[in-house]
């Protein structure tokens, strides 16, 4: 692990996740609270924390790195592990660690922001992976699914599930965390209104 972010943490090499996890937060609630302070002190807590956060994540990363290598994987395999938990958060940092980002890191930053619902950002990331890799039939018949499922999202039935990527679903609670009901919700609302207008005019 790199020496100077085990030194900011004030630990030294072989320290342990845990280890690791405590003297981060310990550190980043003193900081956190002297950054509140006048002056200099002030900013230089301020300076400390984003450091300090930089040295975990990038600690964290390593240990995630030698976790897959001791498995016999890779850190793409450790995302895939992540994606299919539904641990999408972690899947994410994972992939922001990444220095070199090739057309398989391309394909699955689509399959997390596919998880959010974020179907336009899937679409652009799927691109680039195409971009990079064109003969790659497994990218092409991802992208077509999706394109297929944002053509066809107006008209698709509700609670019908439609995996874009293998052993993967659209998620109801997704769709309503992103707003995909909304106007179905809309929809619904008017003509309760209007019924109740009418039954209004009826009793005059």
């Amino acid at each position: 692990m790199k020496k100077s972010n085990l030194e900011l943490l004030g630990l030294s090499e072989g320290a342990t996740e845990e280890e690791i996890k405590e003297a981060y937060a310990r550190l980043r609630a003193k900081y956190l609270e002297d950054r509140f302070k006048d002056g200099e002190e002030g900013n230089e807590a301020a300076r400390m924390l984003t450091k300090l956060d930089t040295a975990y994540n990038e600690l964290m990363s390593e240990l995630a790195e030698d976790q897959t290598a001791a498995e016999g994987g890779t850190s793409f395999d450790r995302v895939e592990e992540l994606i299919r938990s539904g641990d999408i958060q972690e899947a994410q940092r994972v992939l922001d660690s990444f220095n070199e980002r090739s057309a398989r890191w391309h394909y699955l930053q689509s399959v997390v922001f596919y998880k959010k619902n974020w179907m336009n950002e899937s679409k652009k990331q799927l691109e680039i992976a195409m971009q990079l890799e064109p003969d790659n039939d497994k990218y092409k018949e991802a992208y077509r699914k999706l394109s297929d499922r944002i053509k066809g999202a107006a008209q698709q039935p509700q609670g019908e599930n439609r995996g874009v990527y293998e052993g993967q679903t659209m998620q109801s609670a997704d769709q309503d965390q992103m707003g995909g009901n909304f106007c179905s919700w809309c929809i619904q609302c008017c003509a309760i209104n209007m019924c109740v207008n009418m039954l209004c005019n009826c009793c005059r």
